[in-house]
């Protein structure tokens, strides 16, 4: 269609979806460096490498809200999609107490596997905006 509204919804649509892809890509790269440092920790670490690892899941956390943000735009610009999954880093009182009190083996294998949940809705998100970009190029 050669409709200029037409396009300039499409050009809208495709912007607000490269942003949600480098917000994503952010959080992936965050969450990579943090699952580095978890298993770091599981293998004896200690407490600086459990604050190495708590920080960069704490950026992690924000780089995921600011990917969500991006990702409700997209939604927005996309009227047909139906939703956008929701993803969260949050690891709980007790987890973020144990990780640093009883700093183990089990409570940093729970941690462990918290980021991994992430980076794998990370990696999902970050797949499903790749195709959507993909099906608005050729519209």
């Amino acid at each position: 269609m050669n409709n200029p509204d037409y396009r300039r919804e499409i050009t809208e649509a495709i912007q607000a979806g490269q942003e949600a892809l480098r917000c994503l890509n952010d959080a992936k790269s965050c969450l990579s460096s943090a699952g580095n440092w978890g298993i770091v920790d599981m293998l004896g670490g200690g407490m600086l490498t459990t604050y190495i690892k708590r920080s960069k899941m704490k950026d992690a956390d924000a780089l995921v809200q600011q990917a969500r943000i991006s990702l409700k735009r997209f939604q927005r610009e996309l009227m047909d999609v139906d939703t956008i999954p929701e993803f969260h880093l949050e690891t709980g009182d007790f987890l973020t107490f144990a990780d640093y009190f009883f700093d183990g083996i089990v409570a940093d294998w729970l941690v462990q596997s918290k980021i991994n949940e992430a980076k794998n809705q990370v990696d999902n998100a970050i797949q499903r905006v790749n195709y959507l970009l993909s099906q608005l190029r050729h519209l």
